[in-house]
């Protein structure tokens, strides 16, 4: 197997602090982690971007509220993202904050450059404005009542004020061109042709700044207007690009990592990403990002989660009771990356016992145990390459690297854990049709040896490829197979390259096992939940 050695970059959105995380924010972040750590298994340099996005009205009448400065709110809600992307093992390397000064020099630098190109004019704003979005809505998509279609518990505010605006409709055609010529720009189908369907509307200009408003980036060339809080965040993407020693540039910024290879974020917020972000960089004449990837809300129990409702999922209660692995494998394996998925605690438990505890946690155990009984606590000689291709469980593992790395690539998780598990369960299947107990009572060691090999070497390949989504059962697995490596290392690719260790067959025959102990515990539902 061959991959790309050229620089790889994924950013989430840069999420709004009016509240700490939610699970929606969760999701996603989990999701640009599991590319981010399969690219560095492939060797490649691999950027991961998050952040905050700290400006605007939201943010300002929430500190006012809480009876704080918008700075201190800011800090105490960010605070609160680093802490669950630490305790679901997020490996970012990047976090940036659209409230520190290195990101206001950059801001200041690209409104130069589209100001200078023609693009951005003071005129007069009318319309009816959503706080909760930050965003302006057309009258013909709002609900009864003028309340927002993504905030129906929230009136939209009538502006009118003088603003600054870009020229979003001179680049109609060129982002028509856009889509047409990279079809694989908007993903997945369903967002492209929602994009597709918005822009043949026909584009409007839209407002880049706001009048009384402190809370935020003052407009370089009027400092009576602040910039727009989503023409500020959006280049937090770039900010992000340089090495926080450096003296913020923007020339510097781009030089590198640019342009973003997958930009992941909810399908609420695609209209920003998908339209007005490569219209904006094709104004400062810069290279559009690779990917916009828009992935579906979450619901809990069948329905939309809210406050209101009393059934919001706080991601931190579920890590901490659970685990990293447990959330990250579940949400990944059970709901198809772009669409709508639900949550069901029930079928959480039943779901992880079913494939960590019982299918893969098991067979390792019992594998294992039969190794230090049978084979004196080393990996069986089970001889791999002299295993004809046909053999059940080598013939499954041989071309399963290529299968679950395309997956990775599409961003087709479930389906990369589905594989994954189908050699796991057929491995479960082979050593109770081959009964290796009954093999050695009958003095066929070498028989012996070959099945147990096969399974062990089967449970290391799962273990691997399942690096990415469960880090540490896979560092378990392979301490328990006589390994000492770390998946969480960003070097990762280096000891373990993708190429040789995506391959069945590589398990050292003679090695050192360790003790066999449970990877994952059996969660007991509880009664009320039965």
């Amino acid at each position: 197997m061959t991959f790309n050695a050229a620089p790889f970059a994924i950013t989430t959105p840069l999420y709004y602090v009016n509240d700490l995380p939610h699970i929606g924010s969760a999701y996603t972040t989990i999701a640009a982690d599991v590319v981010a750590r399969f690219h560095r298994l492939t060797g490649r340099p691999v950027l991961m971007i998050t952040g905050t996005d700290e400006h605007g009205q939201k943010i300002l009448r929430t500190a006012e509220e809480r009876g704080i400065s918008p700075q201190d709110h800011c800090d105490q809600v960010v605070a609160g993202f680093e802490s669950l992307w630490q305790n679901l093992n997020i490996q970012w390397d990047r976090f940036i904050r659209t409230t520190s000064p290195r990101h206001e020099v950059i801001v200041r630098e690209f409104f130069q450059r589209v100001w200078e190109k023609g693009d951005i004019y003071q005129g007069q704003q009318q319309g009816w404005y959503c706080v909760s979005c930050e965003e302006f809505k057309e009258e013909r998509d709002l609900l009864d009542d003028h309340r927002c279609p993504l905030h129906p518990n929230k009136t939209v505010e009538w502006r009118d004020e003088q603003n600054y605006f870009f020229r979003l409709a001179n680049y109609q055609e060129k982002l028509e061109q856009l889509y047409a010529e990279r079809p694989d720009f908007i993903q997945p189908e369903t967002r492209r042709n929602e994009v597709l369907s918005f822009v043949k509307r026909g584009l409007q200009d839209f407002s880049i700044s706001r009048v009384n408003l402190d809370w935020g980036f003052p407009v370089p060339t009027d400092p009576n207007h602040t910039l727009y809080v989503w023409f500020d965040a959006l280049l937090g993407y770039v900010t992000a690009l340089q090495d926080p020693d450096e003296a913020p540039n923007l020339e510097a910024a781009v030089s590198h990592w640019w342009p973003i290879n997958i930009h992941l974020i909810g399908k609420d917020i695609l209209r920003f990403h998908a339209v007005y972000w490569p219209a904006m960089l094709m104004s400062a004449e810069l290279p559009v990002p690779g990917r916009v990837f828009g992935h579906g809300f979450l619901t809990k129990d069948g329905l939309k989660m809210g406050k209101s409702l009393g059934n919001t999922l706080d991601p931190v209660e579920l890590v901490d009771k659970y685990g990293s692995d447990a959330v990250r494998y579940y949400f990944l394996r059970e709901i198809e990356f772009g669409k709508d998925g639900d949550f069901n605690e029930t079928r959480f438990i039943n779901v992880l016992n079913a494939d960590l505890a019982n299918d893969l946690g098991n067979l390792l155990n019992r594998t294992i145990k039969m190794a230090a009984r049978y084979c004196g606590g080393k990996v069986p000689h089970g001889e791999p390459m002299s295993l004809t291709d046909d053999h059940r469980l080598k013939g499954m593992g041989t071309g399963l690297g290529v299968t679950v790395a395309e997956a990775y690539q599409q961003l087709k998780f479930s389906q990369a854990c589905s594989a994954i598990l189908a050699l796991v369960q057929a491995s479960n299947k082979f050593l109770d049709e081959e009964a290796p107990w009954s093999l050695f009572k009958q003095g066929k060691q070498a028989e012996t040896e070959s099945v147990l090999y096969a399974v062990l070497e089967s449970v290391r390949l799962a273990a691997y490829l399942l690096a990415p989504v469960v880090p540490g059962l896979s560092n378990e697995i392979y301490r328990q197979l006589g390994y000492s490596v770390d998946f969480n290392q960003r070097s990762i690719g280096d000891q373990l390259a993708y190429g040789e260790h995506a391959a069945w067959g590589t398990l050292p025959p003679g090695q050192i096992l360790g003790d066999a102990k449970p990877i994952f515990q059996r969660i007991e539902i509880p009664e009320a939940m039965a």
